[in-house]
């Protein structure tokens, strides 16, 4: 350790019943006779943190507010434009300049943990958390994505609703209330990209019923940029019908965004179509210099891989029905990963429509459907979470760095300690994040950081287990959530108090089992629509179930040419089976 100067700031607060605290919050009693040199060194260090505090603040140049039309600015959504409580913030920004045109006029909806200059972030949650006035300060950076999506010529919409902290994989936590499902008022959409899922999904219903005045629809956006450290973008793709990814772990910088913890956090697009992943995925991806969480392996920008280009030439090799052009050396290889589909929680519905439409269209495409087992897959949920939950209120709560050089949103974070105020107001809203905040406390004092740091030893053997399955098969297939979106828990009991904090959470537990190991791994993984069953209480009404698709490491592009091939499929088999009811037309 370098001391550059012992210091006695006059100002300073800290005296030596501070350090004698401290010393007993780390268990041992100093000697009165070190004492005063103690303290000394701790004052000096008090005199050097004050000197930032009080210094300039810096923004750099990378992350400066893209330029655009007009004045940014924004306003709040009005009620007839947001029936899903969808929006959490709107504007219409567009570039003055954009460098290429791969996202020309798309309009785009951002997570509210997503830094966009000149809005303000809200987590999701009250603004009374994050700041004691209630007052929020606006952005002065555009992350890095958002940049991007502007310069390729996309339009940015808005802000949109996300849980609070990003901390449930369901759609009721936000402070604004919950977001609903855009099939099926009062159900959910899944979390934590809950506003970015349901917005694109009233966009994507709106093209299906070809009807642009449909205005009970509101304001909504074509394509949606979410965050994951769970599932937070492939759960709510999952339970609303649409593609989510989760990409490869540092193939698209985090600069900018609210971290849960370092190691889980991605970036991924959301959007009805396949296309729209891969344009999306092409504009956002490559090292910005900025974000630790990229590695040697991430690619420059000149090095990202041409997406939309491989997905074309995929469709077309698909369409001129020969399945062998997709691969010169052999046949696809699709892997029913076993232990995902008897995961507790996936309910009997999800597990034969996704194991039949895997089976079924991937066959009918020409690829080959084996069985894979990965035993320990069962243990990815406990490894994600003693690898992650002891340090998620450094980074999610106290807005911590992360130890390498990075760019921290300077306007993001609550403020620390948290009051008695602020903690009725998360247990009313989303006890999940007291529960993160208790339990790093817990780690902390029964198991120290040697549990956390063999629970990141076993990543590294659950990455060697899926690698070693993805050695034998090209894709891995699992149910993503383990059921179709059912009804919002009920916040309040009959006579208006609050419910219970399990009678909130019990309706999460189990949703990211499959899901989550993938985040930790690094994995990209994506959530594709492959059927229906019916809703709860609602026989009639039809909602949609996502299979997951697993692909190795830094190979993106073979997940998506992998679902192209699964929509391939399908075409083949609805081809097959109206031409069965025409021939057996033509016979009567």
């Amino acid at each position: 350790m370098s001391i550059i100067a012992l210091t006695e700031d006059p100002d300073c607060r800290t005296n030596i019943e501070d350090l004698y605290q401290l010393s007993a919050q780390l268990g041992f009693k100093i000697e009165p006779q070190d004492a005063k040199d103690y303290l000394l060194l701790l004052r000096s260090f008090a005199a050097v943190m004050q000197q930032v505090k009080d210094g300039s603040d810096y923004i750099h140049p990378a992350l400066q507010p893209h330029p655009c039309i007009g004045v940014r600015d924004f306003w709040s959504p009005e009620p007839g434009q947001n029936p899903f409580n969808a929006w959490s913030h709107r504007c219409e920004l567009k570039s003055a300049s954009p460098v290429n045109n791969l996202l020309q006029g798309r309009t785009v909806a951002i997570k509210d943990n997503i830094a966009i200059g000149g809005l303000p972030t809200t987590l999701g949650t009250s603004p009374h958390i994050l700041r004691r006035s209630g007052i929020l300060p606006r952005s002065s950076i555009d992350a890095t994505v958002v940049s991007r999506i502007l310069a390729a010529g996309g339009v940015v919409k808005g802000s949109s609703t996300c849980e609070s902290f990003c901390a449930s994989p369901l759609a009721f936590t936000s402070g604004t209330g919950p977001v609903h499902n855009p099939l099926l008022h009062g159900f959910t959409t899944g979390g934590s990209s809950s506003g970015s899922c349901a917005l694109v999904a009233a966009c994507a219903l709106r093209k299906c019923r070809n009807d642009s005045q449909n205005l009970h629809l509101g304001a909504v956006a074509e394509v949606a940029v979410g965050s994951d450290q769970a599932g937070s973008v492939r759960i709510p793709a999952s339970y609303t019908g649409l593609y989510g990814l989760k990409p490869t772990f540092g193939l698209i910088p985090y600069t900018g965004a609210a971290s849960m913890t370092p190691m889980i956090d991605h970036l991924g697009p959301i959007a009805s179509s396949l296309e729209d992943i891969a344009v999306l995925l092409r504009v956002m991806s490559g090292y910005d210099g900025l974000d630790p969480r990229m590695t040697p392996e991430s690619p420059l920008l000149d090095q990202v891989e041409d997406y939309p280009d491989i997905l074309k030439d995929a469709r077309q090799k698909l369409s001129s029905n020969d399945a062998s052009k997709l691969n010169e050396t052999k046949t696809l290889r699709v892997g029913l990963l076993e232990e995902s589909f008897f995961v507790s929680g996936v309910s009997p519905e999800v597990r034969e429509t996704v194991r039949d439409a895997a089976k079924l269209f991937f066959t009918s495409a020409g690829a080959e459907v084996v069985n894979i087992s990965v035993p320990m897959h069962k243990e990815g949920p406990v490894i994600w979470t003693a690898a992650t939950r002891p340090s998620m209120s450094d980074w999610l709560c106290q807005g911590r760095s992360t130890g390498h050089l990075s760019f921290p949103p300077a306007h993001m974070g609550m403020e620390w300690p948290p009051t008695q105020e602020v903690y009725e107001r998360l247990t009313a809203l989303n006890p999940a994040v007291v529960n993160i905040m208790l339990s790093k406390l817990l780690s902390d004092r029964e198991f120290g950081p040697s549990v956390e740091a063999k629970a990141h030893r076993k990543v590294y053997e659950l990455r060697a287990a899926y690698d070693a399955a993805l050695d034998e098969v090209d894709v891995l297939i699992t149910p993503c959530a383990p059921t179709v979106a059912m009804p919002h828990p009920k916040l309040k009991t009959e006579d208006g108090s609050s419910s219970t904090i399990l009678e909130k959470l019990k309706t999460a537990v189990g949703v990211t089992t499959n899901t989550c190991p993938f985040n930790v791994t690094g994995h990209p993984a994506i959530s594709v629509p492959c059927g229906t069953a019916a809703a709860a209480d609602h026989p009639d009404i039809q909602l949609p179930i996502g299979m997951q698709i697993i692909g190795r490491r830094w190979h993106d592009a073979d997940i998506l040419v992998a679902a192209a091939m699964f929509e391939e499929g399908q075409r083949k088999s609805k081809e097959h089976t109206a031409e069965g009811l025409k021939t057996s037309g033509d016979e009567e």
